[in-house]
């Protein structure tokens, strides 16, 4: 079985200042940062400040939009541009 891929966003509730990532591991990566933000040592500098000074109760953590694999390539294992496309539109 392969990972869900796409897009999760970490959003403070207070200010709105968000951290928006594309990946292709959505569970693994999710995971990763929150421990990272947990420890003290996410090299998100900004957002784990913001972590430390407002506390984890503060943040919402979901996932914005999945990104099916292609069906008609089954070797194909690098969705980067695809994970940046999708990125680039949600930030708009």
């Amino acid at each position: 079985m392969k990972p869900d891929m796409g897009l999760f966003i970490i959003k403070a509730k207070d200010s709105g200042r968000y951290h928006l990532e594309g990946t292709q591991n959505l569970k693994g990566k999710m995971n990763s940062l929150l421990f990272q933000l947990k420890m003290g040592s996410s090299y998100y500098k900004e957002l784990q400040k913001d972590w430390k000074e407002k506390g984890e109760d503060n943040f919402i953590v979901e996932i914005v939009e999945k990104l099916e694999y292609d069906k008609d390539d089954e070797a194909k294992t690098d969705y980067t541009d695809e994970l940046e496309l999708l990125k680039m539109i949600w930030q708009d």
